[in-house]
């Protein structure tokens, strides 16, 4: 390709590499397009050709670029190709302005943002809930459109998931420009994306004269999707457009594809080698139970050891949901503000980078702005209370304040002269009459509550006016209704941080708040000790003639204090000198131009904000008449503001939006009013953004009823500046002020720029006026030092003024920050002496110094580097059909921190008649107007139930309260929808496997230079014994003679015939049978007559042993080898659960080719029920020979196999991938191991072991059949089954048997933790005492749960459990016991390992309680004779200390092979016979499939020499391979229970590279959707993935086996298959 002018292969080969390297990155994702496109430049800046430049115009019009496709330049890219369009588009804009200044503008372009994805109605997967009417959507049955349908409109969130085929025959030039854009965008299923393939030389087909489709720029088409498919290999072609098409319409119809088409997109963004096809296997197939890796998601075993055959129905719901979600997940994302950075060890870069490209303001310097001088009025009182004292006394008879009733009536009128007298009364009575006769409870200067209802306004008047002549400090709070109210403890804050410890209320209102039982107000929680005064007249003392309330010249002493919450909640006290007090009147008169006798309707609060400093402090010094219309009564009746204004000829009424808007929903009701007396409408919230549409609507319907648009006045306030501007009343006739129509786009990076050429997202505000008379005004930067804005940058009002807040009461350190602001210029000197007062709005100097407030600090969220307005995202929510699925007012915007940086949180009350798929049809609606308008994406959106929202006393909505209760999960959502895939865009670089370069040899020789040990260990050795006294001393005659455990049964029977070898316990610990050596070996001849009569079963042929735990079981063992058969032991079928556990049973017998079954009579007659007969084919079962009545018969000669590499038994298994492998044990091994076991447990026949474990398969089978014959030992047996009908059968067994060593598993130790752990007490009374217990180990085939067993510990410690008892064993299939905690040697040593390393495959050990540490405890010790190295997965080759590998294990003991019937010899090979590749390569070994590590320890082991640790890091098969990081599913569940206290246990896998966590819930239903969020930000912020999908369920759903482990691919079929009743499924976008 021609690249501006020069031919590419003219360049440097090094260039020429560097740029395809460039291009691959490009490719894969790991770099945004404009990361791209700078380093390109940077690459061939000193090759390209200079040719001059026309400058660029001032208004970005650029020439037209050459539409002829003959030009050799390059495609235009596709920022410029978007620069081009929109400077068409500002061309053709730029004389139709006008309509821009309409308010109803943002409604519209809400409406026009979502015009653009009105096409398919369901875009995106609809959560899943239990009990809800499922509605399928049109995408599951809908065919992909043809190109006729696809137009410009779809959805953004759907770019990608409509399917679009061009018409074969159509020229490429010639295609709907939107059939390219999809192409270019998407790429295709199969492969390379539109970047690749220009990398691979093919020219772009260009569109100069087709009409461009109007897509946003964060969707440029050229923009690489962070979610790529496989990459294909650079020399093949890429795909025909249409093949594109069909392949994504496969991607709808299918999960599992065939072979030859494309694996499902990897929404990962690492090129993985595409996966075989799933192997579904039939239930009459035959399993190669050995084979790694094949039939794995076809064959589960549950709890009760079944394993689930059932095909995954590849057309279940949960399956197309899937693919929806991976359909909306492969359109491109916004590019982030960064490059990807990197994660290797160190830590993730925090803040992105600014893009350099963002706007910059380029204004000049502000210049302070001056309000008019304050006026000199010669008869303005010397302080507020005068004024009062002369309308007392001069104008008594006139009507101060009038109180309505709840139905809007007038109620009482209070006058100034009965204002006055009530307020002297009080002042007298606080200050004479509260203690006894000489004691003065409150002084001058103390603090007061006042507690009165807003429908009370008349007594709150006296009591504030009373506190004022007093000389006390008011601090007027809310009625607390309850212990439960929103912020109720940080009221408690404010009145300790003022020092209040006196309460004024009314009569009514003590009466109202809550008690205790014995009467006495409740301590409210975080409160101050209080006293509660009543205030009713009757309660008070008039005063004496003589005594007069003293009334002194104002001065800087506080007046009064207002409360405020700050963003986070905190309630703060501003408070109020009586000279800023009496200013403050000043002020608002003049700029009211207030007089004398007017009449004031007000429907705002009297205790603070406008509500205060208009309607009772300026009111009373103007002589004016209130008209105070309280909350209750707007409710009940939302027009009475506007009749009270009509019937009173009010000249001024003070309302807020939400008044405005009541008033226009019911003004139908009255047709005859007036609002032409109304000279002056106070709009006090005119300030927010999106008021003037309400202003504008509200004028628009009563404009017919005499209301002047001239009148309407929005103001700026903050409890901090007070009045910050107010717009003065206009003259009939004039114009009106212009608006600003701001992009908001430049407002979210703090400039200012008129928007003309995107309509949609631009944001219309009005000016709130001029600065108030007397203050001087500053704007300075949000953040950082309060330097001088610019005139075109968004800042911080400030406000120097004598009329403001002072400070924040008792907390000197925050008030400097606010109330002590000196403004310095770029250079970073101060402007001046004189200090502003922060008001906490955000704006700018417009015009005519006309003020402009776009937002507030606290509604600030910043995200990515860009700011963002709540009360902006609320206006855009609400603009989407609002009325049908959430209420007007109830909508809380915040922002949380989730993995460093904040993501938008967005919570709406939901109408309790909106139906599931509307309340989801409008989630995904504000979704995409959000997207579309604010360039911001969400990262939740959550509908909560009416009215359960946390409320401010004035019905808002209290948003500190609210995100605490969505970060603790109390909010309790009926919907939600979380994005993460959308906004988090500052994740990690996936990690890219490197090619190994570097050799084995090379790695070991490294390692060996750097002076680092091979990681290897090794257990004692396995000596023989020669001295024959010593033998016979210590009863180890069979280990030294007999090779066979027939021998040894049969030397035990005759030498110590008596001796009891097995006990086995019931549920009550009684004793139910015993056997000596005799017994055992006596009826273990019985069963191998009957095998040779009954069965006529030859030498070397199979036999499933199918008994519950118990000593048949090991009689029956013992029976087949005397009889020369290979015993086969299989767990017996669950009677209440024949359909799910029988097939299993039926598995392992086709498998195993058994030719006869061994059974009790009970489990023969299951065998061959009814019930059974539904689930399997009963008729043909071998012979099954019932061994409950057999006669006396012993077999014609006991058995020997000719060599001890015969198989003894077969062990079979079910792996917790699902997949069932046989391995085949010799009889060699057998003795190897009992051996190797003796040796380290300390194992002869005076000693006593318990057993409570499942005896079917590995160690667990091995210690309860095999070791006690071998060893003389005497085993406990108690099933754990018995468990379940008595919890501490196992304890006490331990404390009545003085047992020393006990083995159990994981499900009996956790058991006991849950069941137990409350009864400690009661166990002890008991007398159960575990201090005799020196080990107790754990059987497993995982890495230790270090949790689990230290929560056992320290549990039992009181029952005197040592806590060094505890410890793990370790065995794996190739090896059924590779370490084992004996008697002896060093305590199992703990480890703390970096988790992100582990992640790269490393080990990195950290300290305990560093982040991201996961602790991992020693697997027990290695056993003798047994020979651990840890090995390169990949190479093969052995690897240094402390490194992660896999677990390759060399001993006597190991398996021989995996039991096959066509005899996989290479399978067997690579995992029972490897050699390394490299260093030792005559030692075979087998390997285990775990990752592990070797660490040498300080310790020192029996022989002296250090001690060699192993640690087990978990299963190769388990691990999850995501972003190409390898993830241990425990890692992440464990995260994911601690996220919320209503989890009890989970569970992940992945399906088409989505994360998907299954949790249960064990606390109500309510609670299901408050897990959504918590579990996507642990996950996120713990390991760096996004989780695709959180399924909800029951306790218990979770398949777990016998071993305790769970059946994650078990629970993954179950999912898809749709079988799981999950309570909710979420699937994240």
């Amino acid at each position: 390709m021609a690249d501006r002018g020069f031919e590419l292969s003219a360049l440097p080969k090094e260039v020429r590499d560097q740029l395809a390297e460039l291009d691959l990155e490009l490719s894969e994702g790991d770099i945004t397009q404009k990361g791209y496109e700078k380093k390109r430049t940077k690459l061939l800046a000193p090759y390209i050709i200079h040719t001059p430049v026309a400058p660029p115009q001032r208004n970005n019009v650029q020439p037209p670029a050459p539409s002829s496709s003959t030009t050799h330049g390059p495609p235009p890219s596709s920022s410029s190709r978007y620069r081009e369009r929109r400077s068409r588009r500002t061309h053709r804009n730029g004389g139709t302005r006008d309509d821009r200044y309409r308010s109803d503008i943002h409604s519209e372009a809400v409406q026009a943002a979502l015009a653009k994805h009105k096409e398919e109605k369901m875009a995106l997967p609809m959560p899943t809930k239990r009990r809800s009417t499922y509605v399928p959507s049109p995408i599951e049955t809908r065919t992909p459109p043809d190109s006729s349908s696809a137009s410009e409109d779809e959805t953004s969130v759907r770019r990608q998931s409509s399917v679009v085929i061009p018409a074969p025959c159509l020229n490429p030039n010639q295609q709907s420009p939107d059939c390219w854009i999809n192409r270019s965008a998407q790429g295709s299923s199969t492969s390379s994306s539109a970047s690749s393939t220009m990398s691979h030389g093919e020219p772009k087909p260009q569109h100069h004269n087709q009409p461009q489709p109007q897509y946003k720029p964060q969707y440029q088409p050229l923009y690489k999707p962070q979610y790529q498919p496989h990459q294909q290999p650079p020399h093949e072609p890429p795909p025909p457009p249409h093949a594109a098409a069909i392949t994504d319409m496969m991607a709808h119809s299918r999960i599992a594809p065939p072979e030859n088409s494309a694996p499902p997109p990897d929404v990962t963004a690492v090129a993985l080698p595409p996966r075989g096809p799933r192997v579904d296997l039939p239930s009459n197939a035959t399993v190669r139970g050995m084979n790694r890796g094949q039939s794995r998601s076809s064959m589960m075993e549950t709890a009760d050891g079944r394993i689930n055959l059932q095909r995954v129905p590849v057309n279940s719901r949960v399956s197309t949901k899937i693919q929806q979600l991976l359909n909306t997940l492969k359109r491109p994302k916004r590019p982030p503000l960064s490059e990807f950075f990197t994660d290797d060890s160190e830590e993730i870069v925090e803040v992105p980078q600014p893009d350099p490209n963002t706007p910059k303001p380029e204004g000049r310097q502000i210049i302070p702005v001056k309000g008019e001088p304050l006026g000199v009025v010669s008869n303005w009182p010397p302080a507020l209370q005068a004024a009062l004292a002369r309308w007392g006394a001069t104008q008594g008879k006139s009507p101060a304040l009038t109180a309505l009733d709840i139905t809007g009536k007038p109620l009482y009128t209070l006058t100034y002269g009965k204002l006055w007298s009530r307020s002297v009364k009080l002042a007298y009575t606080l200050l004479n009459k509260l203690g006894n006769k000489n004691e003065q409870i409150l002084k001058p200067g103390d603090r007061v509550a006042l507690v009165y209802p807003n429908s009370d306004p008349g007594m709150f008047w006296v009591a504030f006016y009373g506190c004022l002549l007093a000389e006390v400090i008011p601090v007027p709070i809310e009625v607390p209704l309850s212990r439960k109210d929103a912020g109720i403890s940080q009221v408690g804050f404010l009145l300790g941080s003022c020092g209040v410890g006196l309460a004024l209320t009314s009569e009514i209102c003590l009466k109202g708040l809550p008690k205790t039982p014995t009467g006495e107000i409740m301590q409210f929680k975080g409160w101050p000790r209080m006293k509660w005064v009543i205030t009713d007249s009757k309660y008070l003392t008039k005063p004496s003639k003589d005594w007069q309330p003293h009334i002194p010249t104002a001065n800087t002493d506080p007046a009064y204090i207002e409360y405020k919450a700050n963003k986070e909640g905190t309630v703060v006290g501003v408070a109020v000198s009586k000279v800023a007090m009496l200013t403050h009147c000043q002020a608002l008169t003049q700029a009211c131009n207030y007089c004398e006798g007017e009449t004031l309707v007000n429907v705002l609060d009297c205790k603070k904000d406008m509500g205060l400093w208009h309607g009772v402090l300026t009111a009373v010094m103007n002589r004016i008449h209130t008209i105070s219309v309280p909350y209750a009564v707007m409710k009940a009746c939302p027009l009475s503001w506007v009749q009270r204004v009509h019937i009173h000829k009010a000249r001024l009424a003070l309302v807020k939006c939400r008044d405005l808007h009541w008033a226009m929903m019911a003004h139908r009701e009255q047709r005859d009013i007036s609002l032409v007396s109304l000279r002056m409408l106070i709009v006090a919230d005119g300030a927010n953004p999106w008021s003037v549409s309400s202003c504008d609507a509200f004028l628009n319907i009563f404009q017919s009823h005499g209301l002047k648009p001239e009148v309407i006045c929005p103001c700026a306030t903050s409890p901090e500046a007070m009045t910050v501007a107010i717009r003065r009343p206009g003259l009939p006739g004039a114009p009106l002020p212009a608006r600003a129509v701001l992009s908001l786009g430049g407002l979210s990076h703090g400039v200012i720029r008129v928007n003309t050429e995107d309509k949609n997202s631009a944001l219309t505000v009005q000016d709130v006026g001029h600065v108030m008379p007397g203050a001087l005004m500053c704007i300075v930067k949000p953040d950082g030092p309060p330097q001088l804005c610019k005139t075109d940058e968004i800042g911080e009002i400030i406000i120097n003024s004598r009329a403001g807040g002072t400070m924040y009461y008792g907390l000197p350190g925050v008030t400097k920050n606010t109330f002590e602001v000196i403004p310095v210029n770029a250079n970073g000197v101060p402007i001046g002496e004189i200090p502003f007062v922060r008001s906490g709005l955000l704006g700018f100097v417009g015009p005519g110094s006309l003020i402009f407030v776009v937002g507030k600090m606290e509604g600030l969220l910043q995200v990515s580097g860009r700011r963002h307005n709540a009360d902006d995202l609320v206006a855009t929510a609400l603009a989407v059909e609002p009325v049908k699925t959430v209420y007007r007012g109830r909508i809380a915007v915040f922002s949380v921190t989730v993995f460093y940086d904040e993501r938008v949180v967005i919570v709406a009350e939901q109408r309790p008649d909106a139906s599931e798929e509307d309340s989801f049809q409008w989630m995904s609606r504000v979704l995409q107007a959000i997207d579309s308008i604010h360039q911001v994406g969400l990262y939740c959106l959550a509908l909560v139930p009416a009215n359960t929202l946390p409320k401010t006393p004035l019905g808002g909505i209290h948003i500190s309260d609210t995100k605490q209760f969505f970060l603790e999960g109390n909010l309790h959502p009926c919907n939600i929808l979380m994005c993460p895939h959308t906004c988090v865009t500052n994740l990690p670089k996936p990690r890219q496997k490197q090619p190994v370069g570097v050799g084995p040899a090379s790695v070991m020789v490294g390692n060996l230079v750097a002076g680092k040990r091979i990681a290897q260990a090794a257990g004692r050795e396995l000596g023989m014994i020669e001295d024959q006294d010593l033998v016979r001393k210590l009863c180890m005659w069979p280990t030294v003679m007999h090779q066979y455990l027939t021998e040894a049964l049969q030397w035990r029977a005759q030498t110590d015939a008596d001796h009891v070898l097995y006990v086995l316990l019931n549920a009550k610990g009684v004793v139910v049978s015993t056997a000596t050596c005799i017994q055992l070996h006596k009826r273990a001849e019985k069963i191998a007559a009957a095998l040779m009569e009954k069965g006529s079963i030859n030498t070397g042929e199979n036999v499933v042993l199918l008994y519950p735990p118990g000593i048949d079981l090991i009689a029956s063992f013992y029976g087949c080898l005397y009889a020369g058969c290979v015993p086969v032991n299989v767990r017996p079928p669950h009677p209440q659960n024949l359909g799910a556990t029988l097939p299993t049973v039926r598995m392992i017998i086709d498998v195993s080719k058994a030719a006869c079954i061994l059974t009790t009579q009970n489990l023969m007659r299951i065998l061959r029920s009814k019930e059974a007969a539904a689930s399997v084919n009963i008729k043909t079962w071998p012979t099954i020979i019932d061994t409950d009545d057999l006669p006396r018969r012993r077999p014609p000669q006991i058995y020997k196999p000719p060599t001890a590499e015969m198989i003894a038994y077969l062990d079979f298994s079910v792996s917790t991938t699902g997949m069932l492998t046989g391995v085949k044990i010799s009889h060699a091994a057998v003795s190897a191991l009992c051996r190797s076991i003796k040796l380290q447990c300390e194992l002869y026949s005076s000693r006593q072991i318990a057993i409570c474990l499942d005896p079917y398969c590995g160690l667990g089978f091995v210690l309860w059949c095999l070791a006690s014959v071998y060893s003389g030992h005497q085993s406990i047996l108690i099933p754990p089954f018995e468990l379940e009908s008595c919890l501490s059968l196992w304890l006490s067994t331990l404390s009545q048997y003085r047992v020393r060593d006990t083995f159990c598993s994981y499900s009996v130790m956790e058991f006991c933790t849950k069941g137990l752990g409350t009864q400690t007490e009661l166990l002890k009374a008991r007398g159960v005492n575990l201090s005799c217990v020196r080990s107790c180990v754990v059987i497993a085939e995982e890495r230790p749960r270090l949790a689990l067993t230290h929560s056992f510990s320290k549990l039992f410690k009181d029952l005197g459990l040592s806590t060094r008892a505890v410890s793990t064993a370790f065995g794996s299939r190739v090896n059924l016991a590779v370490c084992l905690q004996g008697t002896t040697g060093p305590d199992p040593c703990t480890v703390y390992v970096d988790m992100k390393s582990l992640r790269h495959d490393r080990v990195r050990l950290v300290e305990r309680g560093a982040p991201q540490s996961l602790p991992l405890m020693e697997s027990g010790k290695i056993l003798p004779g047994v020979r651990v190295i840890i090995v390169n997965p990949e190479t093969r080759g052995p690897l240094g200390d402390s490194h992660l590998g896999e677990i390759w294990v060399n001993s006597p003991h190991n398996a021989s092979g995996y039991y096959t019937i066509y005899g996989e010899e290479s399978l067997q090979a690579d995992h029972f016979n490897t050699k390394l590749s490299f260093g030792d390569p005559q030692t075979l070994w087998a390997r285990t499939g775990y990752l592990g590590f070797v660490k040498r320890t300080e310790l020192l082991d029996a022989s002296g020499d250090r001690h060699d640790a192993l640690f087990v890091v978990g299963s190769l098969d388990e691990t999850l391979e995501l972003r190409g990081l390898r993830y241990h599913p425990i890692d992440i569940e464990t995260s994911v229970s601690r996220a919320h206290r209503s989890i009890a246990e989970s569970a992940v896998f992945t399906w088409t590279n989505l994360l998907v966590v299954v949790s249960e819930l064990c606390g109500s239903e309510q609670d299901a959707l408050d897990l959504v969020p918590l579990i996507t930000n642990v996950v996120l912020e713990e390991h760096h993935l996004i989780v695709g999908v959180v399924v909800i369920v029951d306790p218990g759903v979770i398949p777990i086996n016998s071993r305790g482990e769970k059946q994650r691919m078990h629970l993954r079929d179950s999912f898809l298959a749709d079988q799981l009743d999950p309570i909710y499924v979420a699937y994240n976008m």
